[in-house]
């Protein structure tokens, strides 16, 4: 693969890390917006979801794989995580014991998450800006 064929390379492999790094904000801003949704359409409280990523790869002429990115294979309800019950006999949603079913959202591991998140994001972005301005330079010399 020639040079540019390299810098392509580079600049979809940033491309796929800021479109799962952006699914990836969006789920933790719907879990926090959900933190205390106690009763959702399918019933129970809401459950916390996951973003779960695995490596773009691509074979090589001699065969062999290297990563070229990363996708989001699917965002599903944390079901290791458990729910909390409260005790709140006020509630609407209380059981006959007065306990509420609460969802499994934790605010400060979402905050973390959510961090983590935007500086992989922002490194991503940093690589593509990168980038460009490496094809502009290759287009200048060009000339």
């Amino acid at each position: 693969m020639d040079g540019i064929g390299k810098l392509f390379t580079g600049m979809r492999a940033s491309a796929t890390g800021l479109s799962a790094e952006r699914i990836r904000i969006d789920v933790i801003a719907k879990n926090l917006a959900n933190a205390e949704t106690t009763r959702t359409p399918s019933g129970g409280p809401y459950r916390r979801q996951v973003v779960h990523f695995e490596p773009l790869l691509r074979r090589l002429e001699d065969g062999t794989k290297e990563a070229a990115g990363v996708r989001v294979t699917r965002v599903a309800d944390d079901m290791v995580t458990p729910l909390e019950r409260v005790f709140d006999p006020h509630h609407p949603d209380a059981d006959a014991d007065g306990y509420v079913t609460m969802p499994n959202v934790n605010a400060t591991r979402e905050m973390a998450d959510l961090i983590t998140a935007m500086r992989a994001y922002e490194a991503n972005l940093s690589a593509q800006e990168a980038y460009v301005r490496m094809a502009e330079r290759a287009l200048r010399l060009a000339q």
